[in-house]
């Protein structure tokens, strides 16, 4: 029950904000040090484009409007602020108010094992080992109930067992916590795409700044030879990052000496629907996609909303009625994706541009941050702040930026010199091998997501 120190967990869209307030627990954002966040800040190598939040009605709908900037100042309704803030701070607050709640006991304990019906496979709870805070000595205990929720995070012990899923893990983020950084915008996250894998920068507090650098694996400007990931991070991140944030940056990886930056894997994991009566596995134990856009906390709170409507007293009077409660879990399934289908493949598609590899991924780099620089901005902050739950809502705005993608090369070949014409057969080929990648990233997600 100490107080986590993590690097994860740090940023709530406005849907997420929203959804823990429906839960009752919108208090534990305050008296933490959170800040305020009102959108995005997104840096193409040096240029710049600030995309705030969308307005939102009370029925959830945007209402679009004109981006208005004022200097470094956004003015921003409440409902459409998320939040960032110390991860650990956050959690302490979420675990006094439960344990507040009289139906709730606590117990610190390490699960082992669930336990099995001896002529069924239902789940009657776990087993688990206890620590003696007196003498330190570990006992056996065991928990029994009608129903069982895992929620043991990213690296699940149950996970195989019981969905027989993997993750897929092609990347890493490192983090470093740096003070009194001066950022270009107060109250909005930063994305930094250049030379360098994305690299994301946001306040946890009055003082402290999160900085996420992404580090593919098997990365060889970040291998031993080339001083591993802080060489990485001095000689190839660094000259990306603003100017004004480059000394403070640099102290951090001073301050560090020999000691490497703390390090989460970004991961993806479809969800699975689950058949195991007395069971439900939730969070990250069930679902991940890349941080990137920071949704994994919506997603979860999104999901205890919806958990606690389906398996409401009205509708499931006993959770012992394993036919009722598996068909609360199969609509929970089909429900949930109407935002969680936005939220993880649009991680997964933006991280795909952001980190573009290859010639027909970058002309979808620039495209999209031409796309912000146009100003259609209103629904791509509604679908990543999980405030639009619309899934072909982004399906359209992903295509669209890859035609804004294709007019882009096609004008850069053609035009601005007298052979601008012997290339027209090339801008044609490269049309299609754009959209054809567009569709190769975005597609398969899109639809395994959908099953």
């Amino acid at each position: 029950m100490h107080e986590p120190d993590r690097i994860v967990g740090e940023l709530l869209q406005p849907g997420g904000v929203a959804a823990l307030r429906k839960l009752g627990l919108g208090h534990c954002l305050e008296g933490i040090d959170s800040i305020p966040c009102y959108g995005y800040d997104v840096i193409y190598r040096r240029n710049e484009v600030v995309i705030p939040y969308p307005e939102v009605d009370e029925a959830g709908r945007v209402r679009y409007r004109k981006n208005q900037l004022d200097g470094a100042s956004v003015r921003i309704p409440r409902e459409s602020e998320g939040r960032s803030f110390h991860h650990g701070r956050f959690i302490m607050e979420l675990r006094k108010a439960c344990m507040q709640q009289e139906n709730i006991t606590v117990v610190e304990t390490e699960v082992v094992k669930t336990i099995r019906g001896e002529h069924t496979d239902q789940v009657l709870g776990v087993k688990s080992r206890s620590t003696s805070k007196e003498t330190g000595e570990k006992t056996t205990d065991y928990f029994f109930g009608q129903l069982t929720i895992v929620a043991d995070g990213y690296a699940s012990k149950f996970r195989e067992e019981y969905l027989k899923t993997k993750p897929v893990v092609r990347s890493k983020f490192y983090a470093l916590e740096i003070i009194d950084c001066p950022l270009p915008y107060t109250g909005f996250g930063h994305v930094i795409i250049g030379d360098a894998f994305p690299v994301l920068l946001y306040q946890i507090g009055t003082h402290e700044t999160r900085a996420l650098i992404d580090v593919p694996v098997d990365l060889p400007e970040a291998s031993v030879a080339n001083g591993g990931v802080k060489g990485y991070i001095r000689k190839v991140v660094l000259p990306n990052l603003p100017e004004a944030v480059q000394p403070s940056v640099l102290k951090c990886l001073d301050d560090l000496g020999t000691k490497i930056p703390k390090s989460m894997p970004n991961s993806w994991l479809p969800p699975r629907k689950q058949t195991t009566d007395g069971l439900l596995i939730l969070g990250d134990a069930m679902n991940m996609r890349h941080p990137l856009t920071g949704g994994g906390m919506t997603v979860a709170f999104n999901d205890a909303v919806l958990l606690a409507e389906l398996l409401h007293p009205d509708l499931v009077p006993s959770l012992a009625d394993h036919v009722a409660v598996r068909a609360a879990a199969d609509a929970f399934h089909w429900r949930r994706k109407r935002l969680t289908t936005i939220i993880n493949v649009l991680a997964q598609a933006l991280y795909s541009l952001f980190a573009a590899n290859d010639r027909h991924l970058r002309a979808l780099q620039r495209g999209c941050f031409e796309y912000f620089q146009r100003g259609i901005t209103e629904d791509a902050l509604g679908l990543m702040g999980g405030m639009i739950h619309r899934p072909l809502v982004l399906a359209y705005h992903f295509f669209s930026v890859a035609f804004v993608a294709i007019w882009l090369n096609f004008v850069a070949l053609t035009t601005g010199s007298w052979y601008g014409v012997l290339l027209l057969p090339v801008a044609l080929v490269d049309a299609v091998l754009i959209l054809w990648r567009a569709s190769v990233v975005f597609l398969p997600v899109y639809f395994r997501e959908l099953r």
